[in-house]
């Protein structure tokens, strides 16, 4: 199956006097998935519709491999596009639903039902091919979706929201079908979602979209060791954002005063003097008792199977903890020690 670049440069979307995107700029290397993130109303919809053709750009220019399609309709773009809701036809069968896009476009029904059964046969669904989709569980209705853009070969295949209407371990096994079915016809994907864990789990790159124009893109390790700002920091999963003063600093690292406590850690080009640090709920380390330069009371417990959460009152601020330890949990009112993993605590640029 081919797989096409994407480019962006410059784009913009206005809705009247609204930018729902404004001067977006980036490239999608081919047989690359990459992930759209970010909160609701950032952008990163109407960035995924611009590239199907739905919506056309106000401003700027978008590219598909070596073709400029800023004003090429959608019917035109070799793009397909798995829709949050699926949109299957609930009176057609799941070989009908597949093959539609081909007979529509010409193809003997024969030619299309063969192409459909092997898309069917990729996603696992082989047998399922003479059922109404509403004869069929939320993840096979999602495989059908997908089955029915793969039929196409799109250059390019687009999703919006596709795991959202799943229960939560469905959505982790659909999330490793969507990455592993990638990685094996070598597709080009972009992949929008509101979702830090799923973002994390499927993407080779991930592009974070914040009030319509890109906050940081970069690697999934990258984004959540390294975040540009405060908000990077709280969307790549949980941060405790807490004030600190940096002092003395050499080439890269830097003493921090977090509290009573100093850390070495890198500076990030900031100057001496305050500056927020973000830290990571599963880099905190809490000790019942016992003589400690930061102390603090668990003041919230939860047990969540594999892990508990707390919240800690502390002369920093409240923290909130991840602790792998639910064999020995510690009860509300507990006073403890309180310390940092080396990795997880990190210098925050200001904005």
């Amino acid at each position: 199956m081919k797989a096409a670049s994407i480019e962006f440069q410059n784009v913009r979307k206005l809705y009247g006097d609204v930018a729902a995107v404004n001067g977006v700029s980036f490239t999608i290397a081919p047989r690359t998935l990459v992930t759209l993130l970010g909160p609701s109303g950032c952008g990163k919809t109407t960035i995924l519709r611009m590239i199907a053709g739905l919506e056309l750009p106000t401003a700027g220019s978008i590219r598909i491999g070596d073709a400029d399609v800023t004003r090429v309709s959608a019917s035109e773009r070799d793009v397909s596009m798995v829709f949050q809701s699926y949109a299957l036809f609930p009176h057609m069968t799941v070989l009908d639903n597949v093959s539609y896009g081909l007979t529509v476009s010409g193809q003997p029904k024969a030619q299309a039902h063969e192409k459909a059964h092997g898309a069917l046969k990729t996603v696992g669904l082989t047998g399922l091919d003479q059922r109404l989709p509403s004869e069929l569980s939320g993840g096979q209705q999602q495989r059908v979706a997908v089955a029915r853009a793969l039929v196409l070969e799109p250059s390019v295949l687009l999703f919006d929201e596709p795991l959202s209407n799943l229960d939560a371990r469905l959505r982790r096994q659909m999330r490793e079908e969507i990455r592993d079915l990638q990685q094996r016809l070598g597709l080009t994907v972009v992949y929008v979602t509101h979702d830090q864990s799923e973002a994390l789990a499927v993407s080779d790159r991930i592009i974070v979209m914040d009030k319509a124009v890109i906050a940081q893109e970069g690697a999934p390790r990258e984004l959540y060791a390294q975040p540009k700002d405060a908000f990077v920091a709280g969307f790549m999963g949980e941060a405790n954002r807490v004030p600190a003063t940096l002092t003395r600093r050499d080439a890269t690292l830097g003493d921090v005063a977090l509290g009573p406590l100093t850390l070495t850690l890198p500076h990030r080009g900031l100057a001496d003097g305050p500056i927020e640090v973000a830290i990571r709920p599963e880099a905190i380390e809490l000790t019942a008792g016992g003589p400690s330069p930061l102390s603090g009371v668990v003041r919230k417990a939860a047990y969540l199977g594999a892990t508990m959460e707390y919240t800690v009152e502390t002369a920093i601020g409240p923290l909130f903890v991840i602790d792998g330890g639910v064999d020995r949990p510690l009860t509300v009112g507990t006073a403890v020690a309180v310390a940092f993993t080396p990795r997880g605590v990190i210098v925050i640029p200001p904005r």
